[in-house]
């Protein structure tokens, strides 16, 4: 007579590390689907001032396509990719995704994005290596169900 508990013996092993990446990407996921975000610090005031606007109370979360364009520059940080974010920001690339008026929350979660991934390597004392923090922004990226537009841009 087969247990409910047959399938078990079937599963395979998951590494700690993957474990760990795949439940990381569930918090981020959820915390991201929230708006305002928390901040738990301002590294400076100027910033404070700055992204204020985006947690004011009844301020709206920005459109999916600023979190595809964060998502984009977050990824090409982790890759060391400089020329990628150079290129894009200096000429202006995110115009051609997002409003104007959405820059500083473009900004905001690009920091943020990056900032998140740089404190999971530190905590994990770099035993999570960059590869894996990128698995990560995939997996939160399908978590959220965000979809590129079919503009092409580097990477």
């Amino acid at each position: 007579m087969a247990s409910r508990w047959d399938f078990i013996q079937d599963l395979k092993p998951v590494p700690i590390a993957e474990h760990l990446i795949e439940e990381l990407a569930k918090l981020f996921a959820e915390d991201l689907s929230k708006w305002p975000l928390e901040v738990e610090e301002w590294s400076r005031a100027a910033d404070e001032e700055r992204f204020r606007p985006l947690f004011e109370p009844g301020s709206m979360r920005p459109d999916d396509r600023v979190f595809v364009e964060a998502f984009r520059l977050t990824r090409w940080e982790l890759e060391h990719d400089i020329f990628a974010v150079d290129e894009y920001m200096r000429n202006e690339r995110w115009r051609e995704r997002i409003a104007a008026a959405d820059y500083d929350a473009l900004i905001f979660l690009y920091r943020y994005l990056t900032e998140q991934m740089t404190a999971v390597a530190e905590a994990t004392e770099n035993r999570i290596k960059r590869k894996q923090l990128l698995g990560c922004l995939e997996r939160m990226e399908r978590r959220m169900r965000l979809r590129a537009p079919s503009v092409d841009l580097p990477n």
